[in-house]
C-alpha cells in the first residue's frame, strides 16, 4: 500500500458551512430535494449534507392534510414531524466551536480556586508565592500549574474572587536610565557607597543591611533594615524621623544581641542622605563597648535610591499593609511585628520558594 504523504503543501479546498448556506439548505429541504440533489447544489458532499441534516433537525407540529375540511368543517389534528432548521445548525454549531482548544488544567478543581483566591485576595500573595506555600503545606493540587499559566487564568478572568487588580505587581515596566551620580553635598563628611568592599557589593557574605525610613501623614515613622544577602527585615517604629530617635533604635537592638553579637550581625550598613542617618558617629559608636564600632555606616549617591535596591522592594511590600498617606502612629507594635514576620515568611523566588526565616534550610 502507498503511504499517505503528510508533508504536502497543497491548499486544502474544504470549508465549513455558514449561515447563509444552511438557509439554503433549509429551503432545499422543504422543496423535498435529497441529500445527494443538495449536496449537488450547494457544491458540498452528500456526506456533510447528511450530518448537516442531523445537527439542525428539529421536532414541530404540523396540520394533518383533510380534503373534506372545506365542506365539512371539523377540529383540525396536528402531527409532530421532523424538519431541519437553518436556526438550530448554527446554534448547534456556534456551541462546538465556542468548546474548541484546550481544556482548563485545573478542571472543576474549586478547591484549588479557593486556595489561589485566599492566598491572593486575602493574604496578599503573589501568584508565585501562592503556588509555593500550595507545595510547602503539601496541598493535593500542589504542583497542577506553573506560575505563567495561573497568570494566564487570572487575565482570563476564570476566578470570581480574584483579578489582576489584586496583583500588586504585574509586570516589569522599561529599565530607568540611571544618570551619573554625583556626591551629596549636604553629606561631604559621610563614608560614601564608593567606599564599599567587594564582598558587600556582591553579597557574599551575610551581615550588610541597607537602611531607610518609611513615612506616613503623622511624624510617626518606620526605620526598615533589610539584610542584602537573605532578605531578612527589621521594622522599628519611631517617634519622629530624627537622628535621636534612629539611633535610639539601634542602641535598643545592640542591647537586646549584645555587643559581640550586633558587631557579627550588622558588619555594615547603608542607607541614603536622609537627616536622620546623617549622624555617623552617633550610628557607629557602641552604646556597650565604646573602644569598638559596632557598625560601619555607608551613603548613597543622591537620587540614587536602585543603590539600595533590597530595600526598596521590602519598602514596596510593607506598602501593602499600610499605604502611602496612612497615619503610622495608629498602627500597633504588634501590627508593626506581623508585618515584619511576613515579608520575612514570604516563599520567594530568589531562594527557590524558601522564605528569608529559613534560608539556612536551603541546600547549598
Amino acid at each position: 500500500m502507498e503511504q499517505r504523504d503528510n508533508n504536502s503543501t497543497k491548499k486544502l479546498k474544504w470549508k465549513q458551512i455558514n449561515y447563509r448556506t444552511r438557509l439554503r439548505i433549509e429551503v432545499l429541504a422543504k422543496e423535498k430535494k435529497s441529500a445527494a440533489e443538495i449536496a449537488v447544489i450547494i457544491g458540498y458532499s452528500k456526506r456533510t449534507v447528511e450530518r448537516e441534516f442531523r445537527r439542525g433537525m428539529v421536532k414541530t407540529l404540523r396540520m394533518k392534510p383533510d380534503e373534506y375540511a372545506a365542506i365539512v368543517p371539523t377540529k383540525r389534528e396536528y402531527r409532530e414531524v421532523k424538519e431541519y432548521s437553518a436556526e438550530a445548525g448554527q446554534n448547534v454549531h456556534g456551541e462546538k466551536s465556542s468548546r474548541k482548544g484546550k481544556q482548563l488544567k485545573i478542571g472543576n478543581n474549586y478547591e484549588f480556586a479557593e486556595y489561589i483566591e485566599e492566598k491572593i485576595g486575602k493574604e496578599r500573595l503573589s501568584p508565585y508565592a501562592a503556588l509555593e506555600r500550595a507545595k510547602q503545606e503539601k496541598k493535593a493540587f500542589a504542583g497542577l500549574i506553573s506560575v505563567k499559566t495561573l497568570y494566564n487564568y487570572i487575565d482570563m478572568n476564570l476566578f470570581m474572587k480574584i483579578s489582576n487588580k489584586d496583583l500588586w505587581v504585574k509586570k516589569r515596566g522599561k529599565r530607568r536610565r540611571y544618570e551619573r551620580v554625583r556626591s551629596s553635598y549636604n553629606n561631604l563628611r559621610g563614608r560614601s557607597i564608593e567606599e564599599r568592599p567587594k564582598e558587600v557589593q556582591e553579597r557574599i557574605e551575610p551581615g550588610h543591611w541597607e537602611m531607610d525610613t518609611v513615612v506616613g501623614k503623622g511624624k510617626t515613622c518606620l526605620l526598615v533594615l533589610t539584610e542584602r544577602k537573605t532578605r531578612r527585615q527589621i521594622i522599628k517604629k519611631l517617634k519622629n524621623r530624627s537622628q535621636t530617635e534612629v539611633i535610639r533604635a539601634i542602641d535598643k537592638l545592640e542591647r537586646r544581641c549584645g555587643a559581640r553579637k550586633f558587631r557579627e550581625t550588622f558588619r555594615s550598613i547603608t542607607s541614603d542622605n536622609g537627616s536622620e542617618f546623617l549622624c555617623q558617629a552617633g550610628i557607629e559608636k557602641s552604646c556597650l563597648n565604646t573602644k569598638k564600632k559596632r557598625t560601619t555606616i555607608y551613603y548613597c549617591h543622591p537620587y540614587s535610591a536602585w543603590e539600595r535596591g533590597s530595600n526598596e522592594n521590602q519598602n514596596k511590600m510593607i506598602r501593602r499593609f499600610i499605604p502611602k498617606g496612612a497615619n503610622i502612629s495608629d498602627y500597633s507594635e504588634r501590627e508593626i511585628a506581623r508585618i515584619e514576620h511576613y515579608i520575612n515568611n514570604y516563599p520567594r523566588k530568589l531562594f527557590d520558594g524558601y522564605p528569608s526565616n529559613s534560608l539556612q534550610q536551603i541546600p547549598a
